[in-house]
Order: C-alpha cells, then sequence, then structure tokens
C-alpha cells in the first residue's frame, strides 16, 4: 500500500510555500518604511471608501470593519502589562517585566505595547483587503439604515477612547514618542 501523498498534493503545498515565502519576503522589505505603509494603508481606506459610498451599500461590512480598527487601535496604545487587569486577576507581574507606575513618583520605562505598530498595520492593512473583496460579492451586501450604525459607531468610539484616555492619565503612559525626549538617536514611532 502506497502511503504517499499524490504528486498533486505536494505540488500545491510545494507552491504555497513558495507563495509565503515570497510574501515573507515583501514584509520583511517594507518593514523599515513606516510612513510609506501607512500612506499605503490610508490610500486603499479611501478606495475602500469611495467603492462603499459610490455603490452605496456594505455598510455592515464597513461597520464590521470600523470595530475591528478600532480594536486594534486599542491594542496599539495599551501596554503589554496592565496592572489595572493583573488587579482585578490577583496577579502581580513583576517577575515579567517593566510595569506601569502605581505611585507618584514612579515613571514607566520602557513602553511595550500590546499590539506592536507593525502588526496593527499588517493587520489593519489586510482587514481592509478583505472588506473590499467583500464589497464584490452581493451577499455581503445586507440592506440597513447605515445612519444608526453611524450614530452607533460614534458614540462607541467616544466611549472607549475616553475609557483609555482615563486609564493613560491614572497609570501616567504615553503610547506615542510625540514630546518624549530622544537620547542620542532618532525619535521613532515604535
Amino acid at each position: 500500500m502506497n502511503t504517499d501523498p499524490p504528486e498533486e498534493a505536494n505540488a500545491f503545498w510545494a507552491q504555497k510555500s513558495a507563495l509565503e515565502q515570497r510574501y515573507q519576503i515583501i514584509l520583511d522589505r517594507v518593514t523599515p518604511h513606516t510612513k510609506e505603509r501607512w500612506a499605503f494603508t490610508g490610500v486603499v481606506l479611501i478606495i475602500y471608501f469611495i467603492r462603499v459610498l459610490y455603490a452605496q451599500g456594505w455598510y455592515i461590512v464597513t461597520y464590521a470593519l470600523g470595530i475591528y480598527l478600532l480594536n486594534l487601535f486599542l491594542a496599539f496604545l495599551q501596554p503589554k502589562i496592565d496592572p489595572s487587569l493583573e488587579m482585578e486577576m490577583g496577579t502581580d507581574a513583576s517577575d515579567e517585566g517593566p510595569t506601569l507606575p502605581m505611585r507618584s513618583d514612579e515613571e514607566f520605562k520602557p513602553f511595550v505595547r500590546r499590539l506592536p505598530e507593525f502588526k496593527f498595520w499588517h493587520s489593519a492593512t489586510r482587514s481592509i483587503v478583505i472588506a473590499f473583496v467583500c464589497t464584490l460579492f452581493r451577499v455581503f451586501d445586507i440592506p440597513v439604515f447605515w445612519p444608526i450604525l453611524l450614530v452607533y459607531f460614534c458614540i462607541l468610539f467616544t466611549i472607549t477612547m475616553k475609557r483609555q484616555i482615563r486609564h493613560m492619565i491614572k497609570y501616567r503612559y504615553i503610547p506615542f514618542n510625540l514630546g518624549k525626549r530622544s537620547y542620542g538617536g532618532k525619535s521613532s514611532f515604535k
């Protein structure tokens, strides 16, 4: 009895592996170009919005995309080790690395994001492309009254950002390098 997979399956996996390697090479090449990556994502997002506005549909897909991007943004703003979550769970992460300050005379250094900038960009760009592909199929064009979705998203965005800003003030951290002193090297947006 022959237990080897058919040649077609081997060819498929070899082709898949080659495509994954090419994709990884492209990602490795664009990694240092932060501004260009985000400009590309902005252009893709504008093209997506033009598509949705021109076609006057796919508002549920756009709402889901907005919620997903908001989720990514919040993970990007939050520290990897969050003391408010540790207090709720009753754990101590002092052995795991740097933590947020708990007293007024402490300062948090370094700020380690829960979602790194590159992963944020990659996930955001990929989700916008997936949403754009969804606009090519009528099955995803579910009829809804879009102003309600827009108002609900604005309320959700306001509430979550207000909560995040309060958290940032309470634990005294700034997730951006803007306005921070830099010693020696370039200031980067990490």
